[in-house]
Formats: structure tokens, sequence, C-alpha cells
């Protein structure tokens, strides 16, 4: 399984980093060049001929920085050949990408448009914990505890497991089925805020390095490597620092432009 951070951060910001130059973006994940996970983050980063290759994009939720760059991406595929872009999550996401951003008035709507027999988008609705299998991969969406409805993702290929937490804080279920998981190989999971804003995380739902440490404890796998995202650009530093102190082997803090092979 490949895959390529196109942004993995919590917002976008140029980010003097350690006197090094970092260009922030949110968060998407293009796999095996044809799915993409999250879409915080396509036009900046992809060709038109790489865009032309995603078959299918995964929504984890609503909010903006996971699905900014969709209004981009149809827009640079609007009148290309080839077929319609499927657009899957679960019922909130796909009804809330109608009624407030693809609803002709933010956006035009391009589930009907150019051609209502062939738009640019077609939805996909995905149902909690029932697996779906697309492009090779084997995807099951699992409710997280967030400020609006949100799934993680355990993403299958024929020899792997990836977890994907999505935004959440605090939550159960998608590690217990993880943990289940005898070929689980990664976890990625996000990292919003450093532990002195844990009344802000809180919140806001997400997590801090003291809690993220907590909920991976859930997995029961010491050793499973951990790729921590949507970081706060103005906090990266601190909480780097932070995720440095817990005692888990091997945290790696995602920046755009990495690619990954599993």
């Amino acid at each position: 399984m490949k895959i390529r951070v196109l942004g993995c951060h919590g917002s976008d910001q140029l980010l003097n980093n350690n006197g090094r130059v970092m260009q922030c973006r949110p968060c998407a994940f293009l796999i095996n060049d044809t799915v993409l996970l999250d879409a915080g983050t396509v036009g900046s980063q992809l060709t038109l001929p790489e865009q032309m290759k995603i078959s299918h994009v995964l929504l984890s939720h609503l909010h903006i920085d996971h699905i900014k760059d969709l209004p981009t991406l149809a827009d640079n595929r609007a009148g290309e050949s080839g077929p319609s872009l499927v657009v899957a999550s679960i019922p909130e996401v796909l009804d809330g990408l109608r009624t407030h951003i693809f609803n002709s008035l933010v956006y035009p709507d391009f589930f009907r448009l150019p051609d209502v027999n062939r738009p640019v988008f077609v939805p996909r609705t995905l149902q909690v914990d029932r697996e779906w299998t697309v492009s090779g991969l084997r995807i099951v969406p699992i409710k997280v505890n967030h400020l609006v409805p949100t799934v993680g993702f355990l993403i299958s290929d024929e020899r792997i497991t990836i977890l994907y937490s999505a935004d959440t804080y605090r939550t159960d279920n998608l590690w217990r089925a993880a943990s289940s998981m005898l070929n689980l190989h990664a976890a990625f999971i996000e990292v919003s805020y450093p532990n002195a804003q844990a009344a802000l995380a809180r919140t806001a739902k997400h997590l801090t390095p003291e809690l993220m440490g907590e909920e991976f404890r859930k997995i029961g796998r010491p050793d499973l490597p951990v790729y921590v995202y949507h970081v706060k650009p103005r906090f990266r530093s601190v909480i780097e620092t932070e995720l440095r102190q817990l005692p888990i082997a091997h945290v790696t803090v995602l920046e755009e432009n990495l690619e990954l092979t599993f």
C-alpha cells in the first residue's frame, strides 16, 4: 500500500519550523494513486493527470479542512473525459455536501453538472461497521467522537491494514476494532493541540499528545508504528517535543510531500 501525504495539518499556514520554511496544508492522503482519503488538499499538490487518476474520494466528516479542495477537484475535472468520481461517506456527510457546499449558491452542484447523466461527482453512501471494497482496498468506517458525525477507517489490502482515526476525542470502538486486526501495520492518529490546551481539545473534541498516548494503549499493540497528523501548525514544535516524551516506540509526525510504502 502506497500513501502519499498531500496535506497533514489542521490548517493552512506557512510555518518557520526551526529555521526551515514548511507549507502546512489541510489533510488529504492519496492511496495507491486512485483513492483520496479526505480532501483538504488536492489541486495545489497534484497535476491534472494525477487528479484524473483519482477514482474515489473517501471523506471522514464535513469540516472544511477535510473537504476544502473538493470544489477545486470538481472544477479541474469538469469537461474532462473519464468516468464520474465517486464521493463516499456516511449519509450526514453526503447530505451536508449537497446542502451546504454544492448547492448552486456556495458552489455549483457538481453532483448534477455538467450532465445529470454523467456528473463530475456521484455519491456512495457508506454504512458504519460495514465493509466496502473498492480499488483493491477493503474499507470499514467506524464512528468516532467528534463535534459532527465522523468516522475513522480501517483500510486493508491483501497484506496489511492501516488505521485512520479521523478527527476524534476519547473513543473506543475504533481502537477495539483495530486491536482485532492481526495484520494491523500502522496507525494514523490525529493530535491537534499541546497538553497545555487540554481544555480546548476537550471542547473541540481533538487529541493532545497525552490523550493520544492513552487512546493508543487501547489498541494493545505497543510496537505499532504511529503516524501523527492534524497538528495545528502554530503548536507543531511543542507537540513534537511532547510526543517524544511518550512511551511509544515508533512515532512519526507527518509532513507534506512524504510518500509512505507499507
